[in-house]
């Protein structure tokens, strides 16, 4: 009875390739935090959220999937980014199971639920195991061009902004038709809160990031909160958004700034603390995190966002004890990417010598806050062909021209 089950699965994933060239046609359906939360409150029905992520998985699963085998061979062979393939592809079979079942059958939606979570459970580790294959990549093959680096950063973030959009749909699906509710949290839609009050993520991630510094370093910045509501002077900031993608970013921000803080002063018997002021207008909330670690050079600001370059050191895959991703690089260009999600933003403003400024943006309403979702079509695909061309920009040498040298040579 195995061979004949393991015989049905070889023939399934046979068929993987053809699935997602067909699905792949497609562009994926993007939705409002408004859409999520109406769906949620007034018009709740599984049946319909059946019939709509049966549909809508396979084309955000085949979009990035066609992406996935435009990568450098080398990378594509790497041990990792294989097993990442290999989840993809059969999370895609699992849900293709669903197309030609009948909605009405309470047993197929459950089942339906349960196929979600292990999905889910599955793609728990592809974060980590996608940055342990570049990093098998580069270990194997060194510095690789502008143009591959270019390519892998470009893969990145579209593939990780897809993830986050495929657990937002199975999370939602899920939570909200698990028949329970959050006393807690009154006003959750699913991991959706309708009133997130920004200051207390705030000061969640703040305290988590201090106990993780203090562990390291026996010691942390304070933190001073400020917040300006300019819809309500005397009401607190509230927001519909996704609390666990806020404190990312936060807790990223705040792990990363109070390393910096402590590293700059370790001779100081005080530390200056972090600022964080939060401000509500009629089109943004934004979030301003300052630090006086020090800041870092205006030319490394961006490579900050890089998934080839961290400051950390290396991460041993099996120390369960590490903060999380820490040594892969990746903590900054993720918590970027859970803001774009969105249409928000992260930028960073450093001051070499003094310190950073951090500011996150993102939309204060929930019509506006619209998932931006990565599209296979030509122009993704003219990013992977782009060739090393001169630029037409001066190249500044890495030393100065000795114009005696030059003057002489005359």
């Amino acid at each position: 009875m195995k061979f004949v089950r393991s015989l049905m699965k070889t023939a399934a994933l046979a068929n993987v390739p053809k699935h997602i060239d067909h699905f792949a046609k497609f562009s994926p359906s993007p939705l409002s935090m408004k859409q999520f939360l109406d769906f949620g409150t007034t018009n709740a029905c599984e049946r319909t959220s059946f019939g709509f992520l049966r549909q809508e998985l396979p084309v955000r699963l085949s979009n990035i999937m066609k992406e996935i085998n435009l990568l450098p061979d080398r990378l594509l062979g790497t041990p990792s980014v294989h097993l990442v393939q290999s989840w993809y592809s059969q999370s895609l079979m699992e849900i293709l199971d669903f197309l030609d079942k009948n909605p009405d059958d309470h047993r197929v939606l459950q089942t339906f639920a349960e196929v979600l979570e292990s999905i889910r459970n599955r793609h728990n580790d592809v974060v980590p195991t996608m940055a342990q294959g570049v990093t098998e990549y580069k270990d194997a093959y060194g510095q690789q061009d502008a143009v591959t680096d270019h390519n892998i950063q470009y893969f990145l973030d579209r593939f990780y902004t897809s993830r986050i959009s495929i657990r937002m749909l199975i999370n939602q699906h899920t939570l909200v038709f698990d028949g329970s509710t959050n006393p807690a949290h009154p006003f959750s839609i699913g991991c959706i809160d309708s009133r997130c009050e920004v200051t207390e993520v705030v000061r969640d991630a703040y305290e988590s990031a201090k106990m993780l510094c203090e562990q390291y370093y026996m010691g942390a910045p304070e933190l001073e909160l400020r917040e300006m509501n300019a819809n309500d002077f005397k009401e607190p900031i509230h927001i519909s958004y996704i609390p666990s993608h806020l404190y990312h970013m936060l807790f990223e921000l705040f792990k990363n700034a109070m390393r910096a803080t402590i590293e700059e002063h370790e001779a100081s018997r005080t530390l200056p603390p972090i600022e964080v002021m939060v401000a509500l207008g009629g089109e943004d909330l934004t979030v301003k995190m300052s630090d006086r670690g020090g800041g870092v050079p205006f030319r490394k600001t961006e490579r900050l966002f890089s998934y080839m370059y961290s400051t950390a050191p290396s991460p041993n895959m099996g120390d369960k004890h590490r903060a999380p991703l820490a040594g892969f690089g990746y903590g900054l260009p993720i918590s970027r990417l859970y803001a774009r999600y969105f249409q928000g933003d992260i930028h960073l403003y450093s001051m070499e010598g003094y310190g950073t400024e951090a500011v996150i943006h993102l939309k204060a309403l929930s019509t506006d806050s619209v998932e931006r979702l990565p599209v296979f079509n030509k122009t993704a695909l003219r990013h992977y062909k782009l060739s090393l061309e001169a630029d037409d920009w001066c190249v500044p040498s890495k030393e100065p021209l000795d114009l005696a040298i030059y003057r002489a040579a005359k």
